[in-house]
């Protein structure tokens, strides 16, 4: 593996377990489970998956030329579930249109 792929993949380590630590929203329910007098040890697990794309795929994802990705390079039709949504606020990602989707459904 490229040393600056290595890199990103750290980097990408690093980001989520940041994410978590400043979770203001994991910080309160360890404060209560302490108040019941227990330490709290928590340890999470992130598996990266990687999957190499065709260089043609890639340099148009990368150039925005290809209408099926978005501006951050992810596919636009891509289909997450309310449980990878609920998943990915926990570690303070936003999904692009998800905003749109989220008022969408609660009209519903």
């Amino acid at each position: 593996m490229k040393t600056r792929l290595r890199e990103l993949i750290q980097q990408l380590g690093e980001a989520i377990h940041e994410s978590v630590i400043e979770s203001e929203q994991i910080a309160g329910v360890v404060q209560d489970i302490r108040k019941y007098g227990f330490d709290v040890l928590l340890m999470l697990e992130a598996t990266i998956g990687l999957n190499e794309v065709d260089a043609k795929e890639s340099n148009k994802a990368e150039q925005g030329d290809d209408p099926a990705f978005s501006e951050s390079g992810l596919p636009k039709d891509t289909p997450f579930t309310q449980k990878d949504l609920h998943f990915l606020r926990s570690l303070r990602i936003a999904v692009e249109g998800e905003a749109e989707d989220a008022a969408a459904s609660d009209t519903e």
